[in-house]
């Protein structure tokens, strides 16, 4: 059974890579926890789709704003180190604090969402060069960018927190999955750990989270070959970030990769619907 999250108020989220999935079901919990959030992403309702996926930053802010909360579109390519600036000092000019990043831009599921699912299950020597590239470079390196970027916003306010997508790849490689979503996975693992401790003395957390198995728009492409039962749902991934986000003992959890579900079994949650 659910518990009831906690209605904050005037906090401020900044969710990266949230036009659709996992990042669209982040923010909109924040949203109906009271939170004002900028959602990012190269997906705009102007700009143009990157994708066949549905899904716009303009349409997630105003799922946010619907939700309860108050929401923020801002078409923003992870990898242009400058739009990144450029979202952080309009985050401090118009919110005046940031009391939560969410790092879940990854571009490296671009050409899976694209329909490259033999490509995705190759070994490393058949795949293509740029899947490590759109994994690190537009995966690992926006992460680390954005959160250094942001960290001079986040640091001035106790309890606030970095918070980086991952996955349990990561801490145990899965031979079913490929070498560089493998390391992609570890790198940001430790770009969590290594946040953590430089991040502590200012009492900003920063953890890696391990969403299971995800019914995003790009997950249900391939429907037919997963087994769902037990899946997670975005929207349930984002009810227990929003309950990460305000735990009193977050600090005591700083520095660690946390499985979404035991996170929530913490809170009672179920992250299935």
């Amino acid at each position: 059974m659910d518990i009831s999250l906690p209605f904050v108020d005037e906090r401020t989220a900044f969710v990266t890579g949230a036009s659709r999935g996992v990042g669209r079901g982040i923010a909109t919990a924040l949203g109906a926890a009271g939170w004002t959030v900028w959602v990012s992403a190269r997906s705009g309702l102007a700009a143009g789709s990157t994708s066949h996926l549905p899904g716009s930053v303009e349409e997630t802010a105003r799922a946010v704003t619907a939700a309860g909360g108050r929401g923020i579109g801002v078409v923003c390519d992870h990898r242009d180190d400058e739009q990144i600036r450029a979202v952080a000092r309009r985050i401090e000019a118009e919110s005046g604090a940031l009391h939560l990043l969410v790092n879940n831009a990854w571009a490296g599921y671009e050409r899976l969402n694209a329909g490259e699912y033999a490509e995705w299950t190759a070994r490393f020597w058949e795949q293509p060069l740029e899947l490590w590239d759109a994994m690190f470079d537009g995966g690992v390196r926006t992460h680390y960018v954005t959160s250094a970027i942001c960290a001079p916003l986040l640091r001035r306010t106790a309890g606030s927190a970095i918070v980086t997508v991952s996955m349990e790849v990561g801490a145990r490689h899965d031979p079913a999955q490929g070498v560089a979503y493998s390391v992609a996975k570890a790198a940001d693992d430790r770009l969590a750990a290594a946040m953590a401790a430089q991040l502590a003395a200012d009492g900003t957390a920063s953890v890696a989270v391990y969403p299971g198995l995800v019914r995003t728009e790009g997950v249900m492409q391939f429907a037919e070959h997963l087994d769902l039962s037990g899946s997670q749902s975005p929207e349930g991934v984002g009810r227990v970030i929003a309950a990460l986000a305000v735990d009193p003992r977050l600090m005591s959890l700083t520095g660690q990769a946390l499985h979404i579900a035991d996170l929530a079994e913490r809170y009672g949650i179920d992250v299935t619907g």
